[in-house]
C-alpha cells in the first residue's frame, strides 16, 4: 500500500509534468505496436518515417 504522502507526492509531480507523462506514454504505445502488433508493411513504413525525421 501507498502511503498517503507518496500519493500527494505523485499527483504532485504528475500535475507539473503532463508533457513527460505524454512522452511516456506514446513511447511505451509505440514500442508495444512495434514489439507486438506491427506488421511487414507498417515496420517499413515506420522505417522510412524514421529514416526522413533522421535526415531532417
Amino acid at each position: 500500500m501507498v502511503s498517503e504522502a507518496q500519493l500527494k507526492a505523485n499527483k504532485k509531480w504528475n500535475d507539473k509534468n503532463k508533457d513527460k507523462q505524454r512522452i511516456y506514454r506514446y513511447r511505451s504505445y509505440a514500442r508495444k505496436f512495434i514489439r507486438d502488433l506491427a506488421d511487414d508493411n507498417d515496420l517499413k513504413e515506420l522505417q522510412e518515417l524514421i529514416h526522413k525525421r533522421l535526415n531532417n
